[in-house]
């Protein structure tokens, strides 16, 4: 199938990969010449402009913008509000927030044009293979033209087609905040550990809890693959960062009166690590680092 991917971070050129290994024909677009040099060497068809990725598609056009939530993807979807024709397609498979999510809906489709919010779950190795997606649009009957898209490129089971514009941003909102949690238990487990009088050796012990536990699971494999390069995490600080989602689901549960204590225990406590550096903290910028590739903070 042929498509635009427009935004070439962490996720997206990673999604171009894995969106060219399934025989699709990618045209790619980003501000950065490298991103765009690194896109055309796996082999998209690289653009200079928006405006020319548009022209570069057969119709129905099917646009794929991976940009940061906010202002990047507001400006890209009210462009592309102008430049594309009826019945064309546009998914947003970033970490909008789901209300931004529904005023995109309402404004792409007031020129006609079908819009998908796409939550996009996995990090960088889940964009690149076997990736997850939530994916909510108005129109079933287009979703269904697009389905072999993600059927290539998500796990076996790995993607939902959610129910009308905004229930798939919703539900990746959600995701990370019961993300959130269970980070900070594995943290805060390591860090009862730490504090200890016996000589843990971290690895070991996220490896064996990784096989055969009830606590087992992506996020503990991570822990073992960031102990294995650092044991003891003395190279980074415990600065927990934060992208927004948490928040988002902390304030949706407080205007729904649905009590989560432990998602939001978990987001003050990465509020409380900008002020102190803490083992938790550590843990917590490690996984983060090791699944999304996201900055951590060095001593």
């Amino acid at each position: 199938m042929d498509l635009a991917m427009i935004g070439l971070g962490k996720m997206g050129i990673n999604l171009v990969e894995n969106l060219l290994r399934n025989e699709n024909h990618v045209v790619a677009f980003d501000l950065n010449d490298d991103a765009e040099k690194a896109a055309a060497k796996l082999g998209a068809k690289t653009v200079d402009s928006l405006e020319e990725a548009v022209i570069a598609l057969k119709k129905p056009r099917i646009i794929w913008v991976m940009l940061p939530a906010g202002k990047p993807t507001n400006e890209t979807i009210n462009k592309l509000s102008q430049l594309l024709d009826s019945d064309d397609i546009v998914i947003d498979g970033g970490n909008s927030f789901y209300e931004d999510s529904l005023k995109h809906n309402q404004i792409l489709t007031g020129e006609g044009i079908k819009f998908f919010d796409c939550g996009t779950s996995g990090g960088k190795s889940g964009a690149n293979h076997d990736g997850n997606f939530m994916i909510g649009g108005d129109d079933y009957e287009t979703f269904k033209y697009i389905e072999p898209i993600f059927k290539g490129i998500a796990m076996k089971d790995g993607y939902l087609y959610t129910g009308k514009a905004g229930s798939g941003h919703y539900l990746k909102m959600v995701h990370n905040g019961i993300e959130y949690g269970m980070m900070e238990a594995i943290a805060e487990g390591f860090d009862v550990l730490e504090h200890s009088q016996f000589n843990y050796d971290n690895e070991a012990v996220a490896k064996v809890w990784s096989n055969g536990s009830v606590i087992r699971g992506w996020l503990m494999e991570l822990a073992q693959d960031a102990f294995s390069k650092d044991k003891n995490l003395e190279h980074i600080k415990g600065v927990m960062h934060s992208s927004g989602e948490g928040k988002w689901t902390l304030d949706e549960a407080l205007k729904l009166q649905v009590p989560t204590p432990v998602i939001g225990m978990s987001l003050m406590m990465r509020y409380r690590s900008l002020e102190t550096d803490t083992f938790t903290g550590k843990v917590v910028s490690a996984l983060r680092n090791e699944f999304g590739g996201h900055a951590v903070d060095k001593k």
